[in-house]
């Protein structure tokens, strides 16, 4: 079979060793020859691809990113980008595409899938946010990361007795700040899931503060928000606007600033802020999110060596299963309510 090979959405680490198990186990097992398409969707719409061979693929299982690079293009924001996409698999006898990405990536595939492409995707996203699957790749490598900068960030705060804010990823979901959060002792936990009061973060921390603790860190996704402040968040929320991409997802930013500023004006407590941002997509992915890729990588060629076209592998209960892709996509995967308070109950740190 010859075989197109894609990744969209944000890079994550993982992006590498589904590329290797996919070309490696379909030339080793079944002569496939693969073409690579660059820039996610992108690639197809232009036609631009390189050709994937097995030599340069048996190395990359530690690096991060993604040799094919990638972009948010969508297919369907212009008038004939579906069109082209299917142009272009024709025009390079394509008997398959193999899509690596997250929900808008993925919920592409399956309206193209809906057109006649034959299509087999991979679920990637480090915000752990994709309900198909229990987990995906570039999550564990992402936690790691913000768990060792909160570990770094509290040793600061103890030092100098500062409030220190740090910010993460999390456009819709609090799944890396709740991991992260109780890996590192954190003081408050803040996720989009659950709207916070200002007042009670303040008031939470000035009776930390008040037991003889005198530094805390606290937690907040990128995406979450007070729920009764509302003419105070104009100051952060700002900074979140600008061109939305072709999904309509404007860029995020500000809050763990927001944040600072404000419990520090409250308390009285020298705050801090600090953005992990990309940092935690780069670089090498844990052990972990390796197998799980390399698992989902060979998984995917089976798919498609099935002729099982429009589904999306997926860990479940420890197996690899496929399910339909409309029935992964559209429904972002909340952090578990019963995890989250029992933090709460807690009051770690």
């Amino acid at each position: 079979m010859r075989i197109g090979v894609l990744t969209g959405g944000g890079d994550c680490p993982g992006l590498n060793a589904v590329i290797r198990a996919v070309v490696l186990g379909g030339f080793v097992h079944h002569g496939d020859e693969f073409v690579g398409v660059l820039d996610g969707w992108r690639g197809l719409i232009e036609n631009r691809t390189v050709s994937l061979e097995p030599d340069q693929c048996r190395s990359i299982l530690t690096k991060g990113g993604t040799i094919l690079g990638s972009s948010r293009t969508n297919p369907f924001a212009t008038d004939d980008g579906a069109d082209r996409v299917q142009a272009t698999v024709d025009a390079l006898g394509l008997d398959a595409v193999v899509a690596i990405g997250g929900d808008d990536t993925l919920g592409a595939a399956d309206r193209l899938h809906q057109r006649g492409l034959p299509v087999v995707g991979v679920p990637k996203t480090i915000d752990n946010d994709l309900s198909g699957t229990e987990v995906t790749f570039g999550f564990d490598t992402a936690v790691q990361i913000a768990t060792e900068a909160i570990d770094r960030l509290q040793t600061t705060a103890e030092s100098h007795h500062r409030v220190i804010v740090c910010e993460v990823m999390g456009r819709n979901v609090g799944w890396i700040a709740v991991h992260a959060g109780i890996a590192g002792g954190a003081a408050e936990i803040l996720i989009p899931e659950v709207p916070f009061s200002l007042d009670e973060v303040c008031n939470r921390l000035l009776q930390r503060h008040g037991d003889e603790q005198f530094f805390s860190t606290v937690v907040v996704a990128e995406g979450a928000h007070p729920r009764d402040e509302g003419s105070a968040t104009s100051s952060w929320n700002s900074q979140g606007l600008g061109t939305a991409d072709q999904f309509g997802h404007v860029r995020l930013g500000g809050i763990g600033d927001f944040l600072a500023q404000e419990i520090e004006r409250r308390t009285g407590y020298e705050s801090r802020s600090a953005v992990l941002g990309h940092i935690q997509r780069g670089g090498s992915p844990t052990a972990f999110d390796r197998v799980l890729a390399t698992r989902f990588g060979a998984a995917a060629l089976a798919a498609v060596q099935d002729h099982d076209f429009g589904c999306m592998v997926a860990l479940r209960s420890g197996a690899i299963v496929r399910i339909p892709l409309g029935d992964a996509v559209g429904n972002p995967k909340q952090v578990d309510p019963h995890l989250y308070e029992q933090v709460a109950a807690l009051y770690l740190g």
